[in-house]
Order: structure tokens, then C-alpha cells, then sequence
């Protein structure tokens, strides 16, 4: 019997394409929410409940608009997910940490979807119209897409760096970022007690959205086999 180099390569979408794609879904909903309503940010949970209510009645089109491209970056990152955890799998990871990124991305990918969800409906007539439906809307879509998804991503983000360190499917300074910024977003859980933290959900999510691409286009698609 003889024993000859055998090369494969790994069958699924282009992981940094589809990142790409959930990352610019979500930023466009923030930079045309911006443009559509002339500048006025979109309301934190932590500010004036009936400045909030003003800019859910003042911008019903934008705010259905907004609620639409994070759906579609949601399902982006489920596509991710799926992807990114198959070619770990397929590059020899037998640990743990594929298993830890789907249930990540997966529970991010859903808790996004949840907030875009909420946000269609707080569009839709008259449900901004009374307060207390309006309040408790506007809360569970910001603890859903801000808290519960970043945290999630950051498992996203560990289940593919740890391995990837160990393993060497990414360069050790990319990999140990990832590390960083997942415990940055898992930290961000904070904030539903000590509310000043809440700027580590900016600070994770965008940051794990920027690695996860970067990790998308530099894990490897060949594996180098016997056969």
C-alpha cells in the first residue's frame, strides 16, 4: 500500500463575503437611520421614555427600515455560523470550540432577528401610541440586540479563536484578539446592573465584527490529508 499527498478543499460560501454582508447590513440600517431622520440618534433605553416615544411616532418608515436590515443581518450571521463552524471542523478541531461557536452565533444570529422583530413592530400604527406598549417594546429589543447578541457573538468569536491559536489555522497575534474582544463582549453583560457599561456593547459588537471577517478570510479552505 502506498501512502500519496491528498489536498481538499472545504465546500461553503466565502466566509469573509458573508461576514462582510452582515456587517454592512447592520451598520446601513444605522447610517440610514441617521441620513433618513436628519441626524437624530437612534433612543437608548437610558434616556427621556417619552423622547423615545416621539422618535417611534416621528419616524414609523425609518424605524420599519431599521428593524428590515437587521433581520437581514441576522440570517448573514446565521449563514456565518453555520459556515465557519463546518471548516473548523473540517480543518481537524475535535474539541469543544465548534460546538461553543455555533451555539454563539446561533443565539446571537436569533437575539438580533428578536430585535429587528421588535423594532418592525414598534413601527407599525399605533403601537408607539401608548406608552407602556411602546416602553416595554423599545426594552426588549435593546436587551435582545445589544446585551444578549454581543455577548453571544463573543462566544461566537472564542469558539473560533481558542482553537484556531492552539491549532495555528490563525496568526497567534489575530487569534489572542479574538480572545480579547470576546471577553470584552461578554463583559458588556455588565450593564444590566452597572448601566456606565454599556458602552462595552459598542465596543464588542463592532469590534467582533471587524474580527470575524478578518478571521473569515484567513482560515485556511485546504487541508492537507493521507489517503
Amino acid at each position: 500500500m502506498t501512502t500519496t499527498q491528498n489536498t481538499t478543499t472545504h465546500k461553503g460560501p466565502p466566509l469573509a463575503g458573508v461576514a462582510g454582508v452582515f456587517t454592512l447590513l447592520f451598520l446601513l440600517g444605522i447610517i440610514l437611520s441617521r441620513i433618513l431622520t436628519h441626524g437624530a440618534p437612534f433612543p437608548m433605553p437610558y434616556g427621556d421614555p417619552w423622547h423615545s416615544q416621539q422618535y417611534f411616532l416621528s419616524f414609523a418608515s425609518t424605524v420599519r427600515l431599521s428593524g428590515f436590515l437587521q433581520l437581514g443581518s441576522a440570517i448573514a450571521l446565521g449563514i456565518y455560523t453555520a459556515s465557519v463552524t463546518s471548516r473548523l471542523k473540517f480543518l481537524g478541531v475535535t474539541a469543544s470550540g465548534p460546538q461553543i461557536a455555533l451555539f454563539g452565533g446561533i443565539a446571537s444570529s436569533i437575539f438580533l432577528a428578536f430585535s429587528g422583530m421588535m423594532t418592525w413592530v414598534l413601527s407599525q400604527p399605533d403601537m408607539a401610541n401608548t406608552f407602556d406598549t411602546m416602553r416595554g417594546l423599545q426594552l426588549m429589543g435593546f436587551i435582545a440586540g445589544g446585551v444578549a447578541h454581543t455577548a453571544a457573538l463573543g462566544l461566537l468569536v472564542a469558539g473560533i479563536a481558542v482553537p484556531s491559536l492552539i491549532l495555528g489555522h490563525l496568526p497567534k497575534g489575530w487569534a489572542a484578539a479574538g480572545i480579547v474582544i470576546a471577553v470584552v463582549c461578554e463583559l458588556c453583560t455588565l450593564s444590566m446592573v452597572l448601566p456606565p457599561l454599556s458602552v462595552l456593547i459598542p465596543l464588542g459588537r463592532f469590534s467582533a465584527m471587524v474580527w470575524v471577517i478578518v478571521a473569515g478570510a484567513l482560515l485556511p479552505r485546504r487541508q492537507i490529508g493521507q489517503a
